[in-house]
């Protein structure tokens, strides 16, 4: 098992080298270009979001699209994907990761446009998307669209699924010294998984538009409440942040000398762990977020683009970045032997209890709501696939893991899955290289007839 989990991590590896972060990045910047800098309509965007049309086709509201979108996309990685890149390089990862997250909002824009644009009605009157039907009707190539649906499937079982609730039950048990009673670690697993699979049956069960309500009622508030912690995090230790704040702008473009227990980084080192991990952290461009985009109710394929676009904008230049000050300034990054788990914890607990609970509250809602999100992921992945037959099975199935997950711990299913999100990207990537054209048109044609507030 030791020999197989290996390959595994190598394979990973591989798909995650340098190659994939050039191309994710490269085609942040050529979309950019495209779209005529989309990003400064970002606040028509969030206006958007906000706003219903029950009349158009669709299955959800365009803010449940965006919720739902936000459920999956805000995880680990906004806290430990964070600490992470600043471990391994430096505090001018933050900086990168960053700018990921600027430019990345015109890749998610572009994703979301096509699907919303190519996007069919299944044989239960619900709308079906996504770049596995971008990629079959305006490139004609089914097998590319049966190529991602697979990957996307095993990758929702893994990352979306197991690992999160390992996540969830590992987390737990290491903080089980706050629960007011005693108890073993292997009762504890069995019990929060019960109760895990008894929550997440109850939403998933119902669909897309019982996930969509309860996105809605989560994200908002855990998001809410991280933001809130984190800023007041700042404002206790507001003497270090400008100093924080200017490493962080310094190192991003001269890397990070050795000091205290961190080895020390370059420049390319700094840049290629800042912008992998904010690609991981906001997903621009791996294609799993415009499967929900599509079904949003909407008549223009540019009005739900907009909305997707600020989901970038949320998770990673809002949520990133914040964490990213709060993990710099602590200083707690130059310890030695820090992981990524021990560099959050000793940065939040340096207020104390209210720390923790920001912590402890911000990792099990964000990984609680990736499981949600990323089961209706995996089912339309699954539809696509092998039809709309199996998907009660599919649900079935996907609550039995989440119990799984978390009795159970296995590093290659972490990298596996980690492996299947990387290769989800080659072909949406190709996509949306391919029809630049077509989201230059439409995006064309939008913004000229625009009467309301043209910019």
């Amino acid at each position: 098992m030791d020999h197989f989990d290996s390959l595994v991590a190598q394979a990973a590896s591989l798909v995650w080298g340098p190659w994939l972060v050039a191309l994710l990045f490269g085609t942040h910047l050529y979309l950019t270009v495209r779209t005529g800098f989309v990003q400064r309509h970002l606040v028509y965007a969030i206006k958007l979001s906000l706003s219903k049309d029950r009349d158009s086709p669709g299955d959800v509201s365009p803010f449940g699209a965006l919720t739902t979108a936000l459920a999956a996309t805000i995880g680990t990685g906004n806290i430990y994907g964070v600490a992470g890149a600043i471990l391994i390089g430096g505090p001018g990862a933050v900086l990168w990761m960053w700018l990921t997250g600027i430019f990345g909002i015109a890749t998610k824009y572009s994703e979301a446009l096509l699907s919303v644009k190519y996007r069919v009605t299944n044989t239960q009157g619900e709308m079906s998307g996504g770049p596995m039907f971008v990629l079959e009707k305006a490139l004609k190539a089914r097998w590319a669209g049966l190529v991602f649906a697979a990957f996307t499937a095993v990758a929702a079982f893994g990352i979306g699924n197991m690992v999160q609730a390992n996540a969830i039950s590992e987390m737990i048990v290491a903080k089980k010294d706050l629960l007011p009673f005693v108890v073993e670690d292997h009762i504890l697993k069995l019990c929060i998984g019960i109760l895990l699979c008894g929550i997440t049956a109850v939403v998933i069960l119902g669909g897309i538009k019982s996930i969509a309500r309860a996105c809605t009622l989560l994200v908002p508030f855990m998001a809410l409440l991280y933001i809130l912690g984190c800023l007041v995090m700042i404002f206790l230790n507001w003497s270090a942040v400008p100093a924080a704040i200017a490493l962080i702008v310094e190192s991003a473009f001269t890397g990070h000398a050795a000091v205290g227990g961190f080895i020390g980084a370059g420049i390319a080192e700094t840049m290629r762990y800042g912008i992998a991990r904010g690609l991981f952290s906001n997903e621009s461009g791996m294609g799993s977020a415009p499967i929900v985009a599509a079904a949003a109710r909407t008549k223009d394929p540019v009005h739900q683009a907009l909305v997707s676009g600020t989901g970038t904008f949320w998770d990673t230049v809002v949520v990133c970045a914040l964490t990213g000050i709060v993990l710099v300034s602590s200083g707690d990054w130059q310890g030695a032997d820090m992981t990524k788990a021990t560099f959050c914890d000793a940065a939040f607990h340096r207020i104390g209890f209210l720390g923790d609970f920001i912590l402890i509250a911000g990792l099990l809602t964000f990984v609680f709501s990736t499981i949600l999100g990323w089961s209706y992921y995996g089912e339309k992945a699954v539809e696509y696939l092998v039809g709309i037959r199996v998907i009660p099975f599919y649900r079935i199935a996907w609550v039995a893991a989440v119990f799984v997950g978390c009795v159970w711990k296995s590093d290659a299913v972490w990298n596996l899955s980690d492996a299947m999100n990387g290769l989800m990207a080659i072909p949406n990537l190709v996509a949306l290289l391919l029809l630049g054209g077509i989201i230059a048109s439409e995006t064309n044609r939008h913004f000229s007839n625009r009467t309301d507030d043209k910019k």
